[in-house]
C-alpha cells in the first residue's frame, strides 16, 4: 500500500521479501501491517483492519480506561471479538489488555486471509501471525545486541496458525518496564504471545534476570516457547529452534 504521513519504511522489512509470494503493506492510522500471501489480498486485509479498529475504538469510547489500564480487564458483559481476545490474553499474562492489541489485530486479519491463501504471514510491529505448510525462519531484531538479526527462530506451523511476538525494553515506542533487547514468545494465539512477551520483558532488567523471566514465561498458559536476549546473553525454553542467519532472511 502507499505510505501515509507519519509512517516510514521499517528497515527490517527490507529483508522480508518472499519471492514466491505477494508482499504488501496495509496502513490504517496506527496500524501498520506487512503481509505476505499467495496473491495480493490488500483490499481484503484493509477491510479486516477497518473492522478490527472499529470494534476496538467503539469499545474504548464506552470504556476509556480500557486504553490506559496496566492491569487485566474484567471479563463479562458484551464485547466484540477482538476485545474478548485481548481481555483473555491479558488475563493469562497479568498485564493490561492493550499489551495484546498488535497481536490481536494481526491474528484477526490473518484468520480472515486464511480463507483465501494457503500461506499467510502478517507482521505488526514485531508481532508475527503465521499460517504456512512449510517452516519459516523469522529473524530476531534485538536493537544494539550483537545477536540482533544474526539469529532466527525456525517456526513450523504445520498447516495451523502459529504466532511469534517480540517485545523490547530498548527498541521501539511500546511501554516496557524492563531492559531486555528482545523477548520473543511462541504461541498458537497471537494476542496471547503479544501479551506474554510484554509481561516477560517487564521482568528483565539485566542478564541475571533471564532465568527467572523464562520460569515466569513457562507459567503462562498457552506459551509454547520463550527466547530472551540481553546484550550478548541469550536464554531459551520450549519449542524454540534457533538458527544462525546469513545473507537475506525473513
Amino acid at each position: 500500500m502507499n505510505d501515509q504521513p507519519g509512517f516510514s519504511e521499517k528497515t527490517y522489512r527490507r529483508i522480508a521479501q518472499h519471492p514466491s509470494l505477494a508482499n504488501y503493506r496495509v496502513i490504517q492510522e496506527q496500524t501498520d501491517l506487512w503481509i505476505s500471501t499467495d496473491r495480493d489480498l490488500s483490499s481484503l486485509a484493509r477491510e479486516a483492519v477497518l473492522e478490527c479498529r472499529s470494534q476496538l475504538e467503539g469499545y474504548i469510547d464506552l470504556y476509556p480506561e480500557f486504553l490506559r489500564t496496566l492491569c487485566p480487564w474484567p471479563a463479562g458483559g458484551p464485547a466484540p471479538e477482538i476485545v474478548r481476545n485481548m481481555i483473555r490474553a491479558a488475563a493469562h499474562a497479568g498485564v493490561g489488555p492493550m499489551a495484546a492489541v498488535a497481536g490481536a489485530i494481526a491474528e484477526m486479519v490473518g484468520v480472515r486471509l486464511m480463507n483465501h491463501s494457503r500461506t499467510v504471514i502478517i507482521e505488526n510491529g514485531g508481532d508475527i501471525f503465521l499460517f504456512a505448510d512449510t517452516p519459516v525462519v523469522a529473524a530476531v531484531f534485538a536493537g544494539k545486541s550483537p545477536l540482533s538479526m544474526r539469529i532466527g527462530l525456525r517456526i513450523d506451523a504445520a498447516g495451523t496458525p502459529c504466532s511469534l511476538c517480540t517485545s523490547s525494553g530498548t527498541v521501539g515506542h511500546s511501554l516496557s518496564f524492563g531492559r531486555a533487547d528482545a523477548v520473543s514468545v511462541i504461541s498458537r494465539s497471537c494476542a496471547l504471545a503479544d501479551a506474554a512477551a510484554t509481561a516477560i520483558a517487564n521482568r528483565v532488567q539485566t542478564d541475571a534476570d533471564i532465568e527467572s523471566a523464562i520460569a515466569f514465561g513457562q507459567s503462562i498458559a498457552e506459551v509454547e516457547g520463550v527466547l530472551i536476549i540481553v546484550g550478548k546473553h541469550i536464554g531459551a525454553w520450549g519449542k524454540v529452534e534457533i538458527v544462525p542467519l546469513t545473507g537475506k532472511r525473513y
